[in-house]
């Protein structure tokens, strides 16, 4: 079944304009996004046809099948509580069934993890791409050597430069990590004692045996061989390393390259249209909880808008995150709203629905 068949059919029972349009904070680029709401024929309904959402291929028109959109309702999933809550200038039709539903029978402090809990989720997912922006990291992947220091009286010296400094009776100078031996030091954590081999004969493992290894080796020495020098390895930052690495180099291959040029244009170094709809979202949730009720369209247009441009610093952004949560927190802890939906009352409205459409309609 397409959106097509939808219309064809007269199976709409809500459409609307929704998303930064029915926010207040279009701009003349801005999509026009719709969202809506049908009903199955009868034989797919009662037969083995169900189909809970039909979307076009971009995804910004979308409808969900009635019963879908209010288990959705139930569970205070923000983006359908939304579309419930569409101004009335968006709505382009509204079968008169909808009115059935209410917004502030679904309502509830289940709100609290979905906006907040999801703004929050965001908030994280900003500070580590402020993290990615502000240190990016080498493609030339270091080693675990560049994590070994040798200790030099009340200091150290990284490894790779106290090898190559050191002096040698070979031909380049500096010693070859190939030709150490290592050895652990009792009761101590990251501690070797290092041994070398000039002649190459001794069979010293090396401090690490290829540039993957993710940790050092350890040979066996003779008893009369004196060490040469003590190594600290720093496994525990090597691993963080690694990970960090990771990270950003896949963050580097998936990233939206438009919306990362836009935000190095402004340069404030988070995704200002991201934390713009995080803001908004946390204030829904402090509207939820201070008046019973959801109005989306924010009274705040200039200041929101300002975020998107990245006018505002990363810090000003997080400190009004900060605030808005801090002011849900309050709010909630007074808050009457029940613990979750009225099920019964608002399964009762979907039963009703479906009776009407069903008993008055041979599709």
């Amino acid at each position: 079944m397409t959106i097509q068949d939808l219309k064809t059919k007269s199976l709409i029972l809500f459409e609307a304009i929704s998303g930064s349009r029915a926010f207040g904070l279009a701009s003349e680029n801005s999509d026009t996004d719709i969202r809506g709401v049908y009903y199955l024929p009868k034989e797919d309904f009662f037969g083995l046809n169900y189909i809970p959402q039909i979307s076009n291929e971009t995804n910004d028109i979308t409808y969900y099948e009635i019963g879908r959109f209010v288990e959705l309702l139930q569970k205070n999933n923000p983006n359908i509580l939304e579309i419930l809550a569409s101004p009335e200038d968006c709505i382009q039709y509204k079968h008169p069934l909808m009115d059935l539903l209410k917004t502030e029978d679904f309502l509830s402090k289940l709100c609290k993890d979905t906006f907040a809990g999801y703004a929050v989720s965001q908030i994280k997912k900003a500070k580590g791409l402020n993290k990615k922006i502000v240190n990016p990291i080498d493609k030339e992947r270091k080693s675990i050597l560049d994590f070994c220091f040798i200790l030099d009286g009340q200091g150290s010296v990284p490894l790779k430069k106290w090898l190559h400094e050191f002096p040698s009776s070979g031909e380049r100078g500096g010693l070859s990590q190939e030709k150490c031996g290592l050895v652990n030091i009792d009761h101590t954590k990251g501690m070797y004692s290092l041994f070398y081999d000039e002649s190459g004969t001794l069979g010293y493992k090396g401090i690490i045996q290829n540039e993957e290894a993710n940790q050092v080796s350890v040979s066996s020495i003779p008893k009369d061989e004196k060490p040469v020098a003590y190594l600290f390895c720093n496994l525990d930052a090597y691993s963080v390393y690694c990970k960090d690495y990771r990270e950003y180099w896949k963050w580097v291959a998936e990233r939206n390259e438009d919306r990362y040029n836009v935000n190095q244009n402004h340069g404030r170094n988070y995704d200002s249209k991201n934390m713009m709809h995080t803001i908004r979202l946390l204030q829904s949730c402090e509207q939820i909880f201070k008046t019973n009720s959801l109005n989306i369209r924010v009274d705040n247009r200039d200041e929101m808008l300002d975020i998107k441009a990245g006018n505002q610093s990363y810090e000003s952004v997080m400190q009004k995150a900060e605030n808005l949560i801090q002011s849900i927190e309050n709010h909630y802890s007074i808050s009457r709203l029940p613990n979750a939906p009225d099920l019964e009352k608002t399964t009762k409205a979907l039963i009703q629905i479906r009776k009407k459409l069903y008993h008055n309609n041979e599709l």
